[in-house]
């Protein structure tokens, strides 16, 4: 929400002419000391912002500067505000030309003192989110998607399910989250009577449907997707256990991020994990990741893959 807030501060000392960083904190339910670490950020980015102390004091822009975000269009805040969240659907999308229209009406705007600094980080930095050997999915419906949402009418959507088998769902757009890269819709689905989510890249078509619809007050997206992560993982864990038993000289962090530690005890001077990895065959898949600074212990069927594994390395490279 940061980004919202550094637009928000700007529009209103813009609006207002000057402002306690106090009310500033109560209009957008922040604390003071986050607005003023808001405002360093603007200042360190050349936004010429006063603050002025005694009790007709506060902080307002130098006079004479604006920053005219009057010449943005709702739909240009929102593609800013989606980057500053880090989603981004990347250059050569109908998102990235929106996007870099929206850069350009705030460029355009900037005191020419500061456009040499603006031009030098363009040209000095660049951000590649895709990720190596292999293109991110396509998601041909996003834009579809993104506007229902945005205008509360129903899609239609063909969804592929994991197993090929394509479906045609009515759904209402309740919400678009971005995990590690991949989109996930979450909408009520008329034929369920309960909400879902959509993984994006297999909606194969999207079109608008009659009627519009409210998403119910009591809908939180952050609250709903936490609650399904966790429900998924439980449910994972419950059907799926798999104990292997690793030992290591010291459980790194990187390593305690990967697995799903459900024991840890002191073995002289090692310790032994004791992780669920879900299934023989998951494991063998996994198992290959860590053997470099993790020996397994048990299950034995496991131990003589991660042998045979070895050996056959050994056998690669003997020569």
């Amino acid at each position: 929400m940061r980004l919202h807030r550094l637009v928000a501060i700007l529009l209103l000392l813009e609006s207002r002419g000057k402002l306690k960083a106090k009310d500033l904190a109560e209009a957008l339910e922040t604390s003071v000391r986050s607005i003023y670490r808001d405002v360093d950020t603007l200042a360190e980015a050349g936004i010429p912002i006063v603050s002025a102390s005694g009790p007709s004091g506060g902080l307002s822009l130098m006079e004479g500067y604006t920053v005219n975000l009057k010449s943005l269009h709702n739909d240009d805040v929102v593609h800013l505000y989606l980057t500053g969240l880090g989603i981004y659907s990347g250059a050569g999308t109908e998102s990235g030309h929106k996007l870099q229209n929206a850069l350009l009406k705030l460029e355009k705007t900037l005191p020419d003192a500061y456009k040499p600094d603006l031009n030098k980080a363009k040209s000095r930095f660049y951000f590649d989110d895709t990720p190596w050997w292999r293109e991110r999915p396509k998601v041909p419906c996003l834009e579809k998607i993104r506007s229902a949402l945005w205008k509360s009418h129903k899609l239609t959507i063909h969804y592929r399910k994991p197993g090929g088998e394509m479906s045609v769902r009515n759904v209402r757009p309740y919400g678009l989250v971005v995990k590690q890269g991949e989109w996930y819709h979450a909408a009520y689905c008329e034929e369920a009577e309960e909400v879902r989510i959509f993984k994006c890249e297999r909606i194969a078509e999207a079109r608008k449907a009659e009627g519009a619809y409210e998403i119910p007050a009591d809908f939180s997206l952050e609250a709903y997707w936490k609650e399904r992560n966790e429900s998924f993982k439980l449910s994972r864990q419950e059907r799926e256990q798999y104990p292997v038993v690793l030992r290591v000289k010291e459980p790194s962090v990187n390593l305690q991020d990967k697995l799903d530690i459900l024991h840890e005890a002191l073995d002289k001077d090692t310790v032994l994990l004791t992780v669920n990895m879900y299934g023989y065959e998951a494991a063998c898949r996994d198992v290959l990741e860590i053997i470099g600074f993790a020996e397994v212990i048990a299950p034995e069927e496991l131990r003589a893959f991660v042998r045979r594994k070895l050996s056959e390395l050994q056998n690669w490279y003997a020569n």
